[in-house]
């Protein structure tokens, strides 16, 4: 059975707790060496109701980076809060990025998948060892400019094929 999967068949209609301890197995089973590794707590508070089942997904912990300046690895913090709800219906389809309609004969709902994602997009583009990231702040947004200091401006010349050129207007 995978990490997160949650068995839905015997549950009650009613809000339900289950907690997750996740490490570099989960990460290597649900991606292919995109998160390199980390480990994660997830809280799933789970309400089963006759039509729907809502959940939260609350995620913490650290995944485990290269810096893209020195190369070097590092901890990056992620904390997330996360609602899905899936739909009973005919067909299984997702509607929105937080609506998926599921199928009522489905008797498990497998949330690694989606974990495996909101981590994924947790991580910021450009990688940044924390030592690095007040530099950083400093130097973006500067623009540098440039003048000429001897007040004259000289004229340009013009290639003669361009004058010709001007004259086939």
């Amino acid at each position: 059975m995978k990490p997160l999967n949650i068995n839905i068949v015997g549950l009650e209609l009613k809000a339900h707790h289950f907690s997750f301890s996740l490490d570099d197995r989960f990460l290597e089973e649900y991606g292919h060496g995109f998160v390199p590794g980390g480990k994660f707590e997830v809280d799933v508070m789970l309400d089963k109701h006759e039509t729907f089942i809502e959940t939260e997904l609350k995620i913490e912990g650290s995944v485990r980076l290269t810096c893209d300046r020195s190369l070097e690895e590092f901890d990056y913090p992620i904390s997330m809060d996360k609602k899905m709800i899936f739909k009973y219906g005919e067909e299984e389809e997702d509607l929105t990025d937080e609506i998926t309609v599921i199928s009522r004969d489905r008797t498990s709902l497998d949330l690694g998948q989606l974990v495996y994602e909101f981590i994924g997009l947790a991580i910021p583009m450009k990688k940044l060892h924390p030592r690095f990231q007040q530099e950083e702040g400093s130097e973006e947004g500067k623009m540098i400019y440039t003048s000429s200091t001897d007040g004259e401006h000289k004229e340009e010349e013009v290639n003669p094929i361009w004058d010709k050129l001007k004259k086939l207007k």
